[in-house]
């Protein structure tokens, strides 16, 4: 369980590193109280990547190793293009992000519930539960997004726009490659 968790927790803050989700969590932590944010945050991906590794886990007790690990390989190189591509917040995203809600911790729960769905981090958990601990996995990944997403709250607010985010998807967009790669040898071996 253990080395699913701490496998998933690097994989999904990589991952999680400039995604737009974290723009959102900044968004939201910029008009409402922290504490808050990050409870919805924690909810709704605790949902999304308990769906992942559901369905992760389905699809790795149904199909062999070796041709998991090459389409995991090929998911984690998609998942650094993919990174280096970028992602922004839509005009609807943003709409969403500034609106006053009755309930923050709904409001912040159901935004990021959407955005998640189909997004390179629930992607990533699924193609870890296929091969990993389901357990260790959701809670890794879990913890690991819900981490990234405090971490860019708190530099964010104490750096404003000056955050170099080039270097971030560069480097997070490499350590999908070296994971890719060992998945590569892996299943080549």
């Amino acid at each position: 369980m253990w080395s699913a968790f701490w496998l998933s927790f690097g994989v999904i803050f990589v991952a999680e590193l400039g995604d737009k989700s974290q723009l959102m969590a900044l968004a939201f932590a910029t008009r409402y109280k922290v504490m808050p944010v990050l409870i919805g945050i924690t909810a709704a991906t605790a949902i999304v990547h308990l769906a992942s590794v559901a369905l992760g886990g389905v699809l790795g007790a149904a199909l062999p190793t070796k041709p998991i690990n090459v389409v995991a390989a090929v998911a984690f190189v998609i998942f650094g293009l993919w990174t280096l591509r970028g992602d922004e917040l839509s005009e609807a995203e943003e709409n969403r992000a500034a609106q006053t809600a009755r309930s923050v911790v709904f409001a912040v729960g159901s935004v990021f519930f959407l955005a998640e769905l189909g997004d390179k981090t629930m992607l990533a958990t699924v193609t870890l539960a296929t091969r990993e601990g389901l357990v260790g996995t959701w809670l890794g990944s879990t913890v690991g997004m819900v981490i990234a997403d405090a971490l860019v709250i708190v530099i964010g607010r104490a750096l404003g726009k000056r955050l170099p985010e080039r270097t971030i998807k560069i480097g997070v967009a490499i350590a999908f490659f070296v994971f890719a790669a060992l998945l590569f040898v892996e299943a080549l071996s």
